[in-house]
Order: C-alpha cells, then structure tokens, then sequence
C-alpha cells in the first residue's frame, strides 16, 4: 500500500473540528482558532448534549444509544493499533485526534516501508470503517438545527470529511453496517408499535437521524402534542395520538434523508448507497 503524505495543516485541521465537539471552553478556542463563530455553552449543549451526541455507537449501534457493541468495535480498533483506549473511545474528539495523530506519524520523517504501510493501513481503517459511516449524516442533523455558530462548524467539517474521502478508496462495507438489523415491518404486524420505536430511534435501522429537535417539528406538522422527554416516549405520544399523520411526516423525513444520501453518491460510495437505501426502506415500510 502507498503510503499517503498528510500536511500537518490538515492534522490540525481534524484535531480543531475534533475539538470542537469536546468541552464547552475548548469548542470555544477551536472555533476561533478556525476562524468560526464562537459558540456559546447554550448552543453547545442543544447541538452535542441534547439533539447529536457526538459518539459513534449513537449512529451505528443497533440500539441507538451510548455504548454497546458498537463502541466495543471502535475500542477494538485502538487496542489493534497499539494504543489504549480512553474511556469514551468513540467520541468524535477522541476519534479525530486520532485520525490527527495517525497523519502526524505519517508525516513525521524518514519511516521504513514497513511502518509506512502500517500508518496508511490504520488510517484508511479508522477513516472507513469508524469515521465515514456515520460522519456524513452526523454532521448534516447538525446543519438541520440551524444554530448560529455550529451549523458553519457542521459545513466546514462536512468539506473536510469529503475531501478526505478520496484519500482513502474504502472498498467493503464497514462491519457496523454490515452487522446492522435487517428492517422488518413493524408499521403492519401485530403489536409492532414497540418494534416501530426501535426501529426510528437506532439510525442504523432506520437510515436517518431522528433528533428531539426534528420531533417537534413532526408534532407541529402532525397536529400531535409535543410531549417533551426520551425520544421513544415522544414518539409513542405522537404515534397514539395521530398515527397516520405521524407517519406520513416521518415517511417523509426518511425520504428526505434518503435522497441527501443518495446525492453523495455520484463517486460510487457504497456507504452512502446503503444508508439511502435503508432510508427508503423506512419510507416504505412507513407507508405501508
């Protein structure tokens, strides 16, 4: 494998993005540091604490929250690289500064084929395999907020991440989709509400990012109450009391969101092809 030569500019560059997701006063310093609007802790925590947890296993786990098989993947890959984990290792802090930390060793000096080789390899795995499957669609719920400063954060990171996209040619679809849940049809069988529920709150399973924000505006389209809380228990308040309106929105929402994939696919990227089509599987399976 060629080894590919890394800037330390774009090192910094991740390590900046990265950081911006972290701690309330470090996000401020990366975002001036990036020439962004700086955010204040309000909108840090609507953004990172309440609508997008920046973990991996949040997008890619089949439960659709913290931890799991899909953070115990991401570990994994630290420990097979030869460094230990911390202790949220699917952090989007800690997985960017890794990737940083990769392209500065890359870059460092004279390295023998061997190690060069290495550094190549756990890149384009840590890019692929735990970066690229969930980062697109992460980082356009984060867009979907509007919020003043973190959606620019969202769009510049988005740019960054597709221009990496091309460093690194992937090839098979990364384990987490691979091992994702198959869609059933919870909307037509008997007592499916319950599967229903799993199925729109684990993007893995559904094909798209359902956040609390993207829930009131489904309350408000729908003529249902907003009943704040977990998202499962809002949705069931929604689905009680206006199924059909309910999941007309949401059929639309996943339609949405399998087309913004589906427009990431002229390079022939088959991470994207898949979540647009698990996206259209939920709409139809909604529409039923």
């Amino acid at each position: 494998m060629t080894a590919v030569s890394v800037t330390p500019g774009r090192a910094e560059l991740f390590r900046a993005l990265g950081a911006v997701a972290g701690e309330p006063a470090d996000a401020r310093t990366a975002c001036a540091a990036l020439g962004l609007p700086v955010p204040g802790s309000a909108e840090h925590a609507e953004v990172f604490v309440l609508n997008c947890p920046p973990y991996a296993s949040v997008y890619l786990g089949a439960e659709g929250g913290l931890g799991g098989e899909a953070a115990d993947r991401v570990a994994g890959f630290w420990r097979a690289i030869g460094v230990p984990p911390p202790a949220e290792p699917d952090h989007l802090t800690a997985l960017l500064s890794l990737y940083a930390r990769l392209g500065e060793a890359a870059a460092a000096g004279p390295l023998t084929p061997a190690a060069a080789g290495a550094l190549a390899r756990a890149r384009d795995a840590l890019f692929w395999e735990h970066l690229w499957p969930w980062l697109p669609g992460y980082l356009d719920a984060v867009g979907d907020l509007g919020t003043p400063a973190l959606a620019p954060w969202a769009r510049l990171a988005r740019r960054a991440l597709a221009a990496e996209r091309g460093r690194h040619p992937g090839g098979r679809l990364p384990l987490a989709l691979r091992a994702a849940p198959v869609p059933s049809s919870p909307v037509i069988e008997p007592g499916g509400q319950g599967d229903l529920l799993d199925m729109l709150t684990a993007c893995v399973r559904s094909g798209f990012v359902l956040t609390r924000r993207r829930l009131a505006a489904a309350a408000d389209a729908a003529s249902a109450g907003h009943r704040i809380g977990e998202r499962r228990f809002t949705l069931r308040a929604m689905l009680e009391q206006a199924p059909a309106e309910t999941r007309n929105w949401l059929a639309g929402e996943a339609m949405r969101w399998s087309a913004r994939h589906q427009s990431r696919r002229p390079a022939g990227d088959i991470v994207q092809a898949w979540w647009a089509g698990r996206a259209a599987r939920t709409a139809q399976l909604l529409a039923a």
